[in-house]
């Protein structure tokens, strides 16, 4: 089984770069522990802080899916609202 990769490119606005560090931060123990997740790690871009990016992996599309209804991020989202300029998604597989 091919697992899925998922890079999440997530943009805040200048005025917001804490808090929505903060709350990527945030997102990261209960993540870590939901089924399926393999991978997830944060990165903030050393010349642009306002780009942070998620590298994930997971076990199957359907429990990452799980993952993007979970109350974690359904808070993250509540909580970061007029904060982000982007986020962007990309699902992935590796090639051989």
């Amino acid at each position: 089984m091919t697992t899925l990769t998922v890079i999440a490119h997530i943009t805040a606005k200048d005025d917001s770069i804490a808090l929505v560090k903060a709350e990527l931060e945030r997102l990261i123990p209960a993540t870590r522990s939901e089924e399926g997740c393999i991978r997830y790690d944060l990165f903030q871009d050393n010349e642009k802080p306002t780009h942070f990016m998620f590298h994930e992996s997971w076990a199957t599309r359907e429990l990452w899916q799980t993952h993007m209804e979970s109350q974690h991020l359904k808070n993250f989202s509540t909580a970061i609202e007029g904060a982000v300029e982007s986020f962007v998604l990309h699902e992935m597989t590796e090639v051989d």
